[in-house]
């Protein structure tokens, strides 16, 4: 197996890549942010990349959805600090495979490797919960609200749970003027002029409720 490390932490990212040269893994390179990663999975071809989510420059999210946009065969695990489901979410719509916490253990994270080879989805055991009552909630809410878009439901879940757009931008990994700017399309598709009823009829279907 060829795995490339993206980490902005050196220590972390050397003691990764001793776990995975002990265990006969093949770490064909090591990037310090997004960008990096990015161009070394074109020019390496990795089978994995482990990804950390919060790095310089563009975010975990997008390098995974640029590195998978080029390259369709690869898998790409995260291996993270962040501990919500709205992170999982998010690297999991940008095409990840696996997502581990950074403190899972090293026979965890050898699993989680090969499952994702195989095209397997790992899910942290901390976070299992939370995916399987969303995917069971998506069921009955994807009926609601049919003129929004993904993004524009994602965050108006977001925005019923009370985030603010600071908040949701964080969590998402987006700008702020993105938010702004998806948050005023929704009123307008929901035809209300104000958060505050936009929130009222999510929560009316039992959204971020």
């Amino acid at each position: 197996m060829r795995v490339l490390i993206c980490d902005d932490h050196p220590v972390y990212r050397a003691g990764l890549r001793l776990l995975l040269l002990e265990v006969g893994v093949e770490v064909i390179g090591e990037a310090c942010d997004g960008d990096e990663a990015v161009d070394l999975a074109r020019t390496t071809s990795p089978d994995v990349v482990v990804m950390d989510l919060h790095l310089p420059g563009i975010s975990g999210v997008e390098a995974t959805r640029r590195i998978l946009q080029e390259n369709k065969g690869m898998a790409v695990l995260i291996l993270s600090m962040l501990e919500d489901d709205v992170s999982l979410f998010a690297a999991l719509r940008a095409g990840a495979r696996g997502y581990l916490l950074k403190g899972a253990g090293h026979e965890d994270i050898m699993r989680a490797l090969t499952a994702v080879r195989r095209g397997e989805l790992v899910i942290a055991s901390g976070l299992a919960a939370a995916f399987q009552s969303a995917l069971a909630g998506a069921v009955g809410q994807s009926t609601h609200f049919p003129q929004l878009t993904p993004r524009e439901r994602e965050i108006l879940e977001l925005v019923a749970r009370g985030r603010s757009n600071g908040e949701i931008a964080a969590a998402l990994f987006l700008s702020d003027k993105t938010v702004r700017n998806v948050v005023s399309s929704t009123l307008g598709k929901l035809n209300v002029s104000t958060r505050a009823e936009a929130v009222a009829m999510a929560r009316d279907a039992g959204i971020g409720g």
